[in-house]
């Protein structure tokens, strides 16, 4: 039977140690695979993904259940991996924002009349688009995987990004607009 988020930490919390490892179950692989993007190695995104999930359980009685558990997994795993960023690589906290300011390029997507939720699904070759998110900042990355790979609403991603809707919704558009230029360049 399949029970709900909310029922399985109910259940965890009135001792059912299985309902844990079934909340692990349900969101390893997207956790694993959401880090893996970030960090572009397997063996850290493993460990990370280890980090999320002990995280989780150490926290677990905190955990609002009137809020969604899915973006509070989501929140940690894109903490964990921008602390990792910073540790491992001394990336700069400016790095994590975007290069251009204002709205400049939803003016240009509004002009050439491009419907950013499409654009992303002409993009067949995965290997292109997987070296193509590798371009792009690290923000932007964050964006396109929490709403295509992880199947999110620009409003989860928001929620785990802690930014406006807004802001969201511009950096998924720089973010097209970049991987439709990197994605459509002449190859070499």
């Amino acid at each position: 039977m399949n029970y709900s988020d909310i029922e399985l930490i109910e259940s965890y919390f009135n001792g059912d140690e299985n309902a844990f490892a079934e909340i692990v179950n349900r969101y390893f692989k997207s956790i694993y695979n959401f880090s893996f993007r970030l960090v572009g190695n397997t063996k850290d995104a493993e460990d990370i993904t280890q980090d999320v999930f002990v995280k989780v359980w150490k926290n677990i009685k905190k955990f609002d259940t009137s809020k969604n558990l899915k973006t509070w997994i989501f929140t940690i795993a894109r903490n964990t991996c921008v602390d990792y960023l910073r540790k491992k690589k001394d990336i700069p906290i400016s790095f994590f924002d975007t290069e251009e300011g204002g709205n400049y390029m939803e003016d240009t997507l509004q002009d050439e009349g491009i419907l950013a939720d499409k654009a992303f699904d002409v993009f067949k070759d995965k290997k292109a688009v997987e070296k193509a998110l590798n371009k792009i900042s690290i923000i932007q990355r964050e964006v396109i995987t929490l709403k295509y790979v992880n199947e999110m609403s620009l409003t989860e991603v928001s929620e785990i990004l802690n930014l406006s809707r807004e802001t969201v919704k511009s950096h998924h558009r720089r973010a097209l607009l970049k991987l439709r230029d990197i994605l459509s360049a002449p190859k070499r």
